[in-house]
């Protein structure tokens, strides 16, 4: 017995992980619990996910908010000690970069780094956005 439990793949071996507390709920808390410097920041990054993408949905994903268009994800929003990342869905090569401004390589996207709103590339951000609002829209049109 011990022999055919050792024969199994370990992706088979291990346990599910539980789904959060928070996981689909409303965002307003996340933003709220924020100190004040990240907080401005968040609230404009969330204005300009708004603006593009007046159609977007907000929910809690892994403790972070994460929005979507028609179902497929967007953008997100995550907040740390001293800056907060925009993390940007679709692959790296989609979003233009030519100040060398976003980090990542994944598959999944490419993420931004802010430490205080005066850093705000808003044009670059507006342009990243749209770019990860239609290749949402794209996956969903599949």
């Amino acid at each position: 017995m011990a022999n055919e439990r050792a024969k199994e793949p370990k992706a088979s071996r291990r346990e599910p992980v539980a789904r959060r507390a928070d996981f689909g709920g409303a965002v307003d808390a996340f933003f709220e619990r924020q100190p004040p410097e990240l907080r401005a920041v968040l609230d404009e990054l969330r204005g300009l996910i708004e603006r593009v993408a007046p159609d977007a949905t907000a929910s809690l994903k892994w403790g972070m908010p994460w929005f979507s268009v028609d179902g497929e994800m967007m953008c997100s929003l995550t907040a740390h000690k001293a800056h907060v990342n925009l993390i940007l869905v679709g692959p790296p090569d989609a979003f233009p970069d030519p100040d060398g401004l976003l980090r990542g390589e994944g598959n999944g996207g490419r993420h931004l780094q802010i430490r205080s709103g005066a850093e705000l590339p808003r044009a670059a951000i507006l342009a990243w956005l749209e770019t990860a609002a239609e290749n949402a829209r794209s996956k969903a049109a599949r």
